[in-house]
């Protein structure tokens, strides 16, 4: 049996990790988006992190409509 530790965290801890610049730009509500990580935050990588950033923000786009 394969035992994966996963932790929850909030978008805003990980983009106040590792880019905070980004935090103006960023929507109340994608920065309250939950985020389930395989291995927790203590070991997510930059890259990784700037990949979820950026799957976020493209996720709460999918529900806007351009008139």
């Amino acid at each position: 049996m394969i035992i994966v530790d996963t932790e929850t965290v909030k978008l805003f801890e990980i983009v106040n990790k590792w880019c905070p610049e980004m935090l103006p730009f960023l929507k109340p509500n994608e920065l309250d988006s939950l985020i389930v990580l395989r291995d927790g935050l203590g070991i997510l990588e930059q890259g990784d992190a700037m990949e979820i950033i950026q799957y976020s923000i493209c996720e709460h786009q999918n529900d806007v409509y351009i008139q």
